[in-house]
């Protein structure tokens, strides 16, 4: 692994292609044995000197489809620069009426709606079975840690902030039918986005600590009654969740970084250390050193 102090990783989504209150310090590019990341990774530091790394996950001109997304490279990269806990923002649509347009949403639970096009696992291809556990998906600890904080900072700008929901991803790029909508909801589906499949997947496998900090656009297709969402009501509400969602980062990257370096946020490290199933002198040499990029124990 490289040795760097960047211990946070922000992955930004649509309409959050930078953040403010940072000096930039250098891009960065990773290449991987997974290929290279969405966009070169930004390191800036924060007032307190605590450098931070940005990667766009559509690119930094949103030039890459939910499904074109390589998730496996953007990982691996922010986890060979050091990165122990990622903070990822996302636009969502919204599955329930409580939860508006500007609202922000952390959830807890993912149904995985993807069609299998992505690829969602570092090991496929090479001999290597590994199973990671996936019945919490995000850290319940940084979950915790940030949700509050979210709150006090959007509190005077009256931002409503959900947390206990479930996130729907779906394949896209099209929105969903009214049908499909509905029985989302019926599942028990809060909020639905393209982009949390494979990426907390993904940072399970490297052992990297997860949370997603979602905004609400629109209200999906299951209102009956009601025009379907269209691009032009996302978009427009995307600019104002933008600023609203670099607030936040500013206001809680800080404590977050201060915390991961004291460990107390620490939950996923070493939860890959017997995954894998198949044994040592089975693997290829090839495999060990492409697994050693993101994991120690196949050094």
């Amino acid at each position: 692994m490289a040795e760097s102090k960047v211990l946070i990783g922000v992955i930004g989504g649509s309409g959050l292609y930078h953040l403010d209150n940072l000096k930039f310090i250098r891009s960065v590019e990773v290449d991987t044995p997974w290929g290279k990341p969405s966009s070169p990774i930004s390191i800036s530091t924060l007032p307190n000197g605590t450098e931070i790394a940005f990667i766009s996950r559509h690119g930094a001109h949103h030039t890459i489809t939910p499904t074109e997304v390589n998730g496996r490279a953007n990982i691996a990269a922010l986890k060979h620069l050091g990165v122990q806990a990622i903070v990822a923002f996302s636009a969502v649509g919204s599955l329930r009426e409580e939860i508006a347009p500007g609202h922000f949403v952390i959830p807890d639970q993912i149904i995985d709606r993807t069609k299998g096009i992505r690829a969602d696992t570092f090991f496929r291809g090479d001999g290597v079975v590994v199973h990671s556990m996936f019945g919490d998906p995000f850290s319940n600890k940084l979950n915790k840690f940030v949700a509050p904080r979210v709150a006090d900072i959007l509190a005077n700008s009256g931002v409503k902030v959900h947390t206990g929901k479930t996130v729907v991803c779906m394949e896209g790029p099209a929105f969903s039918t009214r049908a499909e909508s509905l029985m989302y909801r019926q599942w028990g589906g809060d909020i639905i986005n393209m982009s949390v499949i494979p990426e907390a997947k993904l940072a399970r496998e490297a052992e990297i600590d997860y949370t997603l900090i979602c905004t609400a656009t629109d209200y999906d297709a299951w209102r009956v009654g009601e025009a379907p969402v269209t691009v032009e009501e996302v978009v427009k509400t995307l600019h104002t969740n933008a600023g609203n969602s670099r607030a936040v980062a500013a206001g809680i990257l800080e404590e977050v970084a201060l915390h991961v370096a004291s460990g107390e946020l620490d939950e996923i490290k070493g939860s890959m250390r017997f995954a894998c199933i198949t044994r040592a002198e089975s693997q290829s040499a090839e495999a060990k050193k492409k697994y050693s990029f993101i994991l120690p124990y196949f050094e």
